[in-house]
């Protein structure tokens, strides 16, 4: 299916959009000032040993510490004995190389491994080890050998390292190979040198940008063409394509009209779409999509569709629908970890096979690491998506300041018995005058009416007068109680 990208560049941030028959598919933000850093290298710090929890800190340079689990210590895991425990392996204070493969995400900092990858277009090098493993996207086992024999012929005899083969590379040819084995191997020097003069917490190898990773990684032989708004970064894009991927050089193009380029696609309005809870489907039903910090939840309703036969068809038809929103409403949003799908009750088995299936499908096209399991005997569909950067609502958006990301506010009835309870609080350790309420214009008014002989029965029990006064700039639950 013919695809389209889309750049927009900021000097603040850049957005990337993977388009398909007009539609979004595929969403990423990259903010000048919180790039991201998966992929990067570092050359750390041990700063702390757990071998309660058989993981380490490790100083990278950071706001917060980066987490290192005995799991992902390369040198562990793959020198033929019993997997050390950790305080065995590490020491406080101890340098070491490690690389970020998950994002700070909310209050965890970036988890490490110590087993590194170098990304280039066709090939993933592997400085440490000696195998060469191909993209399980590559089915054909006979396709997987030929494309193995092929790396296999270009290496030179003396070169050292292990390779994966990529999905895209299934239409390159041999001097393609060799120039992403030249181009990998001159970041490999680069960042041993590097290494050698550096003294820990340091940054030895940073990831591509946004704009150009769009060229490494995103361009495959659907993309028909690739617009950017920006002159500069389409120079840049194009300066690396010429030297690195001379096949999407042809369909690089700046965009240098008057409307914005979002505008004038819809992606703007689906970015919008996408921070909502609720998704409309198209034949009435709709999605609501509620994320917690533990997992996302999503819950399939009929809403206004009532089909054409029976009850039966309807929810199976809503089902059918809601699989392929779902897979790319999680692309959109990048949400990632434990995720929960509640599609409406089927009677028949014919129809949760039929639906499951189609979901798998959907969710296929995604690049991310997926694993679903069937349906549960509460008739839910529990599936993982890997997480390794932000959703998109946790990129754009921050908890609400009013109800504290709880997505409920107190009612103005509890917010004033909250203030009866303060003024009784206080008049029994202080000896005022007066008390004064400063409240929303909610709170007040239901003071004066509703409540108003509530507030009369303090009054007379703790024998002091009791005024009230509207603070416009309060939200529904602040309030002052001040003492005259």
């Amino acid at each position: 299916m013919s695809e389209e990208i889309l750049i927009n560049v900021t000097p603040q941030e850049t957005r990337v959009a993977v388009m398909q028959l007009g539609v979004v598919q595929d969403l990423h933000i990259e903010r000048s000032s919180s790039c991201g850093i998966v992929s990067n290298v570092y050359l750390g710090k041990v700063s702390r040993v757990l071998p309660g929890m058989q993981s380490a800190f490790i100083d990278i340079g950071l706001e917060r510490s980066a987490f290192l689990h005995v799991a992902d210590i390369w040198e562990n895991s793959n020198n033929g004995e019993a997997a050390k425990p950790i305080e065995k392996v590490l020491f406080e204070g101890q340098t070491l190389l490690v690389q970020v493969i998950k994002e700070p995400i909310g209050s965890k900092g970036a988890r490490l491994s110590t087993q590194l990858s170098i990304a280039g277009r066709l090939l993933v090098y592997l400085p440490q080890e000696t195998h060469i493993g191909v993209s399980q996207r590559i089915e054909s086992v006979a396709q997987r050998d030929a494309l193995r024999a092929r790396l296999q012929a270009a290496l030179p005899p003396e070169h050292q390292g292990g390779y994966i083969i990529r999905t895209v590379a299934e239409a390159a040819d041999d001097p393609d190979f060799l120039a992403d084995i030249t181009y990998l191997d001159k970041l490999w020097n680069n960042l041993k040198s590097a290494a050698k003069n550096a003294s820990a917490p340091q940054l030895l190898y940073q990831e591509l940008n946004i704009s150009l990773r769009v060229l490494r990684d995103f361009v495959s032989r659907d993309t028909a063409r690739i617009l950017v708004d920006s002159r500069s970064t389409y120079q840049k894009m194009l300066e690396f394509a010429q030297n690195y991927n001379t096949a999407a050089t042809d369909r690089l193009e700046h965009y240098p009209g008057v409307r914005p380029l979002f505008d004038l696609h819809g992606v703007e309005e689906e970015i919008e779409r996408a921070l909502s809870k609720r998704v409309e489907l198209k034949s009435g039903g709709y999605l609501i999509i509620d994320q917690t910090e533990a997992l996302t939840t999503i819950d399939v309703n009929t809403g206004g569709f009532v089909g054409l036969r029976n009850f039966d068809d309807t929810i199976f038809k809503t089902n059918l629908e809601a699989t392929q929103v779902i897979a790319r409403q999680l692309r959109l949003r990048n949400l990632g970890g434990i995720i929960i799908c509640d599609f409406i009750d089927m009677d028949t088995q014919e129809h949760r096979d039929a639906v499951l299936e189609e979901f798998k499908k959907a969710l296929s096209r995604d690049h991310t690491r997926i694993s679903v399991n069937g349906f549960s005997s509460l008739g839910l569909v529990e599936m993982t998506r890997k997480r390794t950067r932000e959703s998109l609502a946790h990129i754009l958006c921050e908890p609400c300041p009013t109800c504290q990301g709880r997505g409920e506010v107190k009612t103005a009835q509890t917010v004033c018995y909250e203030i009866l309870r303060e003024i009784l609080r206080e008049a029994r350790q202080f000896n005022a005058r007066e008390y004064r309420i400063l409240a929303s214009q909610q709170v007040i008014d239901l003071f004066l009416e509703e409540e108003s002989q509530a507030l009369a029965q303090l009054s007379d029990f703790i024998a002091k007068p009791i005024s009230m006064l509207v603070e416009s700039l309060y939200n529904q639950e602040q309030y002052d109680v001040i003492l005259m």
